[in-house]
């Protein structure tokens, strides 16, 4: 290989393991966020059964949705980590 091209996907590579770093600290983040989120549907889903009021119940299928909601970003955002990761394996891989 010659020297450009490989300084060229050293960048790449650096660039992506920076990306990389980025989307991990907001995977964390999401993390503890669906934690909470959790942790109020769980308070809320427990309100709607013992009350059995309206607004309760209101309450909890908000905070389900906002759970699922938080799921799927954690998804979207792991499988563009995966992704992400592949990439800069088969950069690697052409060093």
């Amino acid at each position: 290989m010659i020297p450009r091209s490989r300084a060229r996907l050293e960048r790449k590579i650096l660039r992506l393991g920076r990306e990389l770093a980025a989307l991990r600290a907001e995977e964390a983040r999401l993390v503890e966020e669906l934690a909470v989120l959790r942790h109020l549907d769980d308070d809320a889903r427990r309100d709607a059964l013992v009350t059995d009021d309206p607004f309760d119940r209101a309450d909890a299928r908000r905070t389900a949705a906002d759970v699922a909601r938080a799921e799927r970003n954690l998804a979207a955002l792991r499988a563009e980590i995966d992704r992400l990761e592949r990439r800069r394996a088969g950069l690697l891989d052409r060093i």
